[in-house]
């Protein structure tokens, strides 16, 4: 996967001032607030940063954290993991993996089959509705 790599100003004008927070400083949006949380449609869940496909609706669950959960990402090279030590406490923080923004943190306490929750911040993910033929 070809990496996409911008400079802070050419993001700054790519994305509105909550999505650069999110997506670029590592922010978090309020609990309960994203307008994905409670979405129930069928489709593809994208990086709000560059479009790549992240998350299936299909492994979308209603976790009661306040943000869209998943068990897994579509493909297990689209979302990377790293260490995340700040706030006092290590998690694991999950970024898009073509251009490196902020997506989420992923927690060992998700239902089967992976046992995973991939909480994602609404504001970092762009929703696509499946074509109904």
């Amino acid at each position: 996967m070809e990496h996409l790599s911008l400079s802070e100003s050419e993001w700054r004008k790519r994305l509105t001032p909550e999505q650069y927070h999110v997506l670029r400083e590592a922010g978090t949006e309020r609990a309960f607030g994203g307008i994905y949380n409670d979405n129930k449609a069928d489709g593809i869940y994208a990086c709000a940063a560059c479009g790549l496909d992240l998350f299936d609706s299909a492994d979308k669950y209603d976790s009661g954290s306040g943000w869209p959960s998943f068990t897994q990402p579509i493909a297990p090279d689209h979302v990377t993991d790293h260490s995340d030590v700040s706030h006092g406490m290590t998690r694991t923080e999950s970024r898009c993996a073509r251009c490196d923004s902020h997506l989420g943190h992923v927690f060992p306490d998700g239902p089967p089959p992976t046992g995973l929750r991939y909480c994602m911040n609404s504001v970092s993910l762009d929703f696509e509705p499946r074509d109904a033929d």
